[in-house]
């Protein structure tokens, strides 16, 4: 039976359904006060581990997570993600921002927005191609050393880049996007789980699953669940270091997340669902 726990970086144990709180509505209204109780509900069934980044909002999904949840239970761990930086006048789309000055501001304004004085994951949600990696990773390893960051990772990385980026840091997750119908990123997954680093896909219910794929609906039917149980089933059962962060404003879709953890998958329901997508070779 696959284990409910995973530690990231050896050290945090969370359990490995997670929540993404991309879609949290952060507006004064209805939609804020429904997205706060969202995230409630989310802890109250169990979830120990949500994922958030300054780009949700500039900084408001962070700040809506701290309205929701703060003073944090011990075993949750809220990890974010810094390095985009907001349109500006100059630009009307969103930038990669890899300089050690930008990094300094965006993880303090993280650990003052999330009312914490250290930051259990800290994850670059993208590479600056424009920056030298050890001065990007460099600046997070200061903050590492000062007690502020507790563990690095990375987003949307190649398997080069991560092997590139162990040489300077403890890298302690990988965020890329990968499902079920989506395993454009799969050498970036066995190169996690070789090395025991906690893969958290995002998008992990691709959106061509909620309609379903014929096998897809069938394995759903004889296990009484929907198609999205289904695929965060299947992620579960991929690799001991896979922590799905499904997202949803809804409390009845996070209820139907939460649950995808008791289903388990026969071994010739796997490879029937393994045959649906190939992995991307090269």
């Amino acid at each position: 039976m696959t284990s409910s726990i995973f530690r990231i970086g050896g050290e945090i144990g969370v359990r490995r359904i997670g929540f993404g709180a991309m879609r949290l509505a952060t507006e004064a209204g209805a939609a804020r006060e429904a997205s706060v109780a969202v995230a409630r509900r989310a802890v109250e069934l169990g979830i120990t581990l949500i994922d958030t980044a300054y780009m949700y909002g500039w900084g408001a999904n962070e700040e809506l997570l701290a309205e929701a949840l703060y003073p944090y239970p011990d075993d949750l761990l809220i990890a974010t993600k810094v390095a985009i930086e907001q349109p500006s006048r100059r630009s009307e789309e969103a930038l990669v921002n890899g300089r050690p000055e930008f990094l300094r501001e965006q993880v303090e304004q993280a650990l003052r927005r999330l009312r914490v004085e250290r930051i259990g994951l800290l994850q670059m949600h993208r590479l600056d191609p424009k920056v030298p990696l050890a001065d990007q990773l460099g600046t997070l390893r200061e903050f590492q050393l000062d007690g502020r960051i507790g563990h690095i990772g990375l987003s949307e990385v190649t398997v080069g880049e991560l092997d590139e980026a162990r040489r300077i840091v403890d890298v302690a997750s990988v965020q890329n996007r990968y499902s079920l119908l989506d395993r454009e990123h799969e050498a970036v997954l066995d190169a996690c789980d070789a090395a025991g680093i906690a893969f958290l896909p995002w998008r992990p219910v691709h959106p061509a699953a909620s309609t379903a794929t014929a096998e897809i609906a069938a394995v759903a039917a004889e296990l009484d669940a929907t198609a999205a149980q289904v695929a965060l089933a299947w992620l579960l059962d991929r690799s001991p270091v896979v922590l799905p962060i499904p997202g949803t404003a809804s409390l009845d879709h996070l209820a139907e997340n939460v649950a995808a953890a008791g289903l388990r998958l026969s071994a010739e329901q796997r490879e029937r669902l393994d045959r649906i997508t190939p992995p991307t070779v090269g």
